[in-house]
């Protein structure tokens, strides 16, 4: 079962990497709210695919909790029943998370694969904690920051749904992408602790100090970028989306941050690469570092001049959350590089 584990933990990782695919793609589409309850979707495990289903009709069994839109309002039914030949109000309990009652099937359908990849990446994580059993005797560190990221899956699937109460607040979506990143880094913590390949690594503390500064930079750029996001959102709902160049009319202090830290971040992640290269230290994943940092430059400029062109802004934000992880992956091949001298 332990070699087993390690691939278990590479296909968890894959799993939550999708999870934040399936993110960025419901920002792109504008589909946050297209479940307006949370876990089930207007009350249901399934969906609808039409207003008529949300729509109050004679003749009809209802489910409890199963919701309408009665008055630009969502109401839920109060228990299980069937409606008569008129609407009787008493059967109904108003619903008090918020006040959006908009339904739009893309929007609904693309919320709920999202939800569904979610828990797709808690299974993958779960089975990943039950396998991490066969450590428990040797490496216990294992098995419990194993278990942790099942926690981390279930406490970030919480914060999904207040994500919704709220009705896509900012601060609340920065917090569940940061969370995503955090998951990120346990797991690939597990994936090196347990990677039995031998590497030859040379240590060095400017270096290593180095990496750590460069993914601090990453996170907090990471931040300023679902600001902008929420902005550019803002605006596109002011001026529409035909509306090329409008949105910057009235930039906010923290686009204009988070354009010039940018450059910073290229910068630092450069004299990282050749500092690794110069000393020959081994850290074989600078290369995907740089490879990365330059799509997600490219994104970045695609979206700034040329208007946003389909797909840039779910690339722009994969691209830094793949930033991350390998960039954390360096963070543990140069503490390793450490342990491995202590030893020797």
């Amino acid at each position: 079962m332990q070699k087993k584990f390690t691939k278990i933990a590479k296909i968890s990782l894959v799993l939550v990497y999708l999870v934040i695919v399936a993110g960025a793609v419901v920002r792109m589409t504008g589909s946050g709210m297209g479940c307006p309850d949370w876990p089930k979707c207007f009350g249901y495990y399934i969906p609808p695919t039409d207003i008529a289903e949300l729509q109050w009709q004679p003749e009809r069994e209802f489910k409890k909790g199963q919701v309408i839109i009665v008055d630009e309002a969502l109401w839920v039914a109060k228990e299980n029943f069937s409606t008569t030949s008129a609407y009787d109000a008493n059967n109904w309990a108003p619903y008090t998370k918020h006040d959006y009652a908009i339904f739009n099937p893309f929007h609904t359908w693309t919320e709920f694969i999202n939800r569904l990849f979610g828990a797709l990446a808690g299974l993958g994580t779960l089975i990943m904690a039950i396998a991490s059993f066969a450590y428990w005797k040797k490496q216990k560190s294992i098995t419990i920051l194993s278990w942790v990221v099942v926690f981390a899956m279930g406490f970030q699937a919480w914060l999904g749904a207040t994500v919704v109460y709220s009705v896509l607040a900012p601060a609340k979506i920065t917090i569940h992408m940061v969370m995503a990143l955090f998951i990120v880094a346990l797991i690939l913590y597990l994936i090196e602790a347990t990677n039995n390949t031998s590497k030859s690594l040379k240590p060095d503390k400017i270096t290593r100090n180095l990496i750590i500064f460069v993914l601090f930079t990453t996170l907090v750029q990471v931040v300023l970028g679902t600001q902008v996001r929420q902005f550019v959102d803002v605006q596109t709902d002011l001026y529409g989306e035909d509306a090329p160049n409008l949105w910057l009319s009235n930039a906010t202090l923290s686009f204009y941050i988070h354009r010039s830290f940018s450059i910073i971040v290229v910068l630092l992640n450069l004299a990282l690469a050749i500092r690794i290269y110069k000393l020959n230290l081994g850290y074989s994943k600078i290369n995907w570092v740089l490879a990365i940092l330059l799509l997600e430059v490219i994104s970045g400029m695609a979206m700034y001049y040329l208007d946003f062109p389909f797909a840039s802004q779910p690339l722009h934000l994969v691209f830094a959350s793949v930033l991350f992880g390998f960039q954390f992956y360096l963070v543990l091949e140069a503490l390793n590089a450490f342990k491995t001298m202590k030893t020797l």
